[in-house]
């Protein structure tokens, strides 16, 4: 793969994600690559300290890249990658410096980078699951649904089909979802000629992002995306979803 295609994934895989038009996606993506690392602070002389043995590589938590994934698509497994950021100081210079890093004199394909790199910040201790580069969290839940994509954006918009699930979906998000839908300025579900859609809302202050994308004949894969305000969050908002998905999937 060649790094303008892998650069055209990486845009993509943005505006898909943020809705954004693919010159914005691609204008945020090159100004992360290009950015200079501000410098540091200066810091008060500490006492010297007894040399420590080198860190041995972890195995990635969930979510990063997958050693069989890495070797895949880079013709390396995690423990070399990781040797690699070591050497350039990964952990001080953070995660936006990684990427590029890898991307820039590796040349591995910018989706990847991001896995191999949230991979080395949880092995490190500099990411826990769920978490951000920016240090913010998140919960993904996606689920695929034996309906074609239109119909299942009327299950979630239309009232009428909406209550034939909501009974068995959290009070709040339901009426999360129904006030982001009449909110004049929210444009509702966005259908794409390739048979994707998008909507965004808001939920008390956090935002939710779906995405639907087909997945063969009578298939839809779903994801919702949503900020959170802490790590404590994480695991009741995803069994929220998966509530909600599950009753959305029995009745469509």
């Amino acid at each position: 793969m060649t790094r303008a295609r892998a650069l055209k994934e990486v845009i993509r895989a943005r505006a898909a994600k943020t809705g954004e038009r693919y010159t914005t996606a691609r204008r945020h993506i090159l100004r992360e690559l290009n950015a200079p690392q501000a410098p540091k602070a200066p810091q008060a002389p500490q006492a010297p300290q007894a040399p420590q043995a080198p860190q041995a590589p972890q195995a990635p938590t969930r979510g990063g890249l997958s050693d069989a994934k890495a070797i895949e698509k880079t013709g390396h497994d995690l423990a070399y990658w990781f040797g690699v950021m070591d050497r350039f100081g990964g952990v001080e210079k953070g995660h936006t410096a990684l990427t590029g890093h890898l991307y820039e004199k590796y040349e591995v394909p910018g989706w990847y980078c991001q896995g191999i790199v949230v991979a080395y910040e949880r092995a490190r201790g500099k990411r826990v699951m769920n978490q951000k580069c920016d240090g913010s969290f998140e919960v993904s839940v996606s689920k695929v649904i034996a309906a074609k994509t239109p119909a299942l954006v009327k299950a979630l918009s239309d009232p009428k089909q909406r209550k034939r699930w909501s009974a068995d979906a959290d009070a709040a998000l339901v009426k999360a979802l129904e006030a982001g839908l009449k909110d004049k300025k929210s444009k509702g579900f966005v259908m794409k000629p390739n048979g994707e859609a998008r909507y965004r809302f808001k939920w008390d202050g956090m935002t939710v992002q779906f995405n639907l994308y087909p997945k063969g004949p009578g298939k839809t894969s779903i994801v919702a995306q949503q900020t959170l305000p802490g790590a404590e969050a994480v695991e009741p908002y995803r069994a929220l979803w998966k509530a909600a998905f599950a009753a959305i999937a029995e009745t469509i």
